[in-house]
């Protein structure tokens, strides 16, 4: 498993869990931080740069003398992002431990996080854009497949790992309709290092997702998440109701005319359509983020004392 040095010893399982656009807060990244579980958010979770300034204050004060995993925070890196530059001088200040960038590539942020010794992790969904973060310099990728929660890829999970490896022998984490600690460990098996759970955190009482989000997922199976252009321009997984309850059809091929992030002050798409994965159908009840954590570290290991009698019985 390639894991940084800093991270060795900190994490009860091998799992990130996802900053996810108005649902990650600093109550679910600390829980996630004590508990093994590497906790990260959205900069633009909060509506400005000195709020986003404070949740790093309340955070690092949480987290500060207890043996917890490290943190992180999401930074969106496209030109509609009017605070990227703020964001970003806050986040080399306070030395934030690992960055994770989506949405663009940009060297001068990733050499901007490595002089305060920062890691910069980049979401990716196809080999061409790997092969672009690696040019730039990044220190892990993560790779968004088929089924993953928000914007994600159409590469079956096997497949872009693979494709993946052939290019990158750094930290490779794996995101797409995981929940449990077996997929930890499976996933490991396929050639990631990690995993990147985003939904399995929503259904828990320090996100802040709304109870509607929170009922559509513990009532859905995998068949009630629509992959849909129409709300930011790029295919993102969200949930047929709730893009049906916008007027959009989940089975349309409309494309939303402006790409929105969430940066132009107009959250409305995000806030009132719902992003999820396909492993909803796994998730039965609203649980604390302390308690899931805990639960995958002991699926984890369970699976991996299993896997050497996987191969009873077969030819040597």
């Amino acid at each position: 498993m390639t894991l940084p040095k800093d991270w060795h010893g900190r994490l009860s399982v091998p799992v990130i869990a996802a900053p996810m656009f108005l649902v990650s807060t600093p109550e679910l990244v600390t829980a996630c931080c004590l508990n093994g579980v590497l906790g990260t958010f959205p900069a633009l979770n909060q509506r400005t740069t000195d709020g986003y300034a404070l949740w790093l204050d309340r955070i690092e004060e949480r987290l500060d003398g207890q043996d917890a995993a490290p943190f992180g925070v999401n930074l969106v890196v496209h030109r509609s992002n009017a605070r990227l530059a703020a964001d970003l001088e806050v986040t080399v200040r306070r030395r934030v431990p690992l960055v994770i960038t989506s949405l663009g590539v940009e060297p001068e942020v990733i050499a901007a996080v490595h002089e305060t010794g920062g890691l910069v992790f980049h979401d990716v969904t196809t080999r061409r854009f790997a092969e672009r973060a690696i040019t730039a310099g990044v220190d892990g990728l993560i790779a968004v497949a088929q089924g993953a929660g928000g914007h994600a890829g159409a590469l079956n999970p096997f497949a872009l790992v693979a494709e993946l490896r052939r290019d990158f022998a750094g930290p490779l984490v794996l995101g797409g309709a995981l929940t449990h600690g077996t997929q930890v460990a499976a996933a490991q098996l396929m050639g990631a290092d990690m995993a990147y759970i985003g939904t399995r955190f929503i259904a828990t009482p320090e996100s802040s997702a709304q109870p509607g989000h929170r009922d559509m997922i513990l009532d859905g199976g995998g068949g009630d998440v629509a992959l849909s252009a129409a709300v930011s321009g790029v295919p993102a997984n969200f949930l047929r109701a709730s893009l049906a309850a916008a007027g959009i059809d989940p089975d349309g091929a409309e494309i939303a005319h402006e790409r929105n992030f969430g940066t132009t002050g107009n959250l409305r798409p995000w806030r009132d359509i719902w992003a999820a994965g396909q492993g909803i159908g796994s998730i039965g009840k609203v649980e604390p983020a302390a308690k899931i954590c805990r639960e995958m570290a002991r699926d984890y290991r369970a699976a991996l004392e299993q896997a050497p009698g996987l191969a009873a019985g077969l030819r040597t």
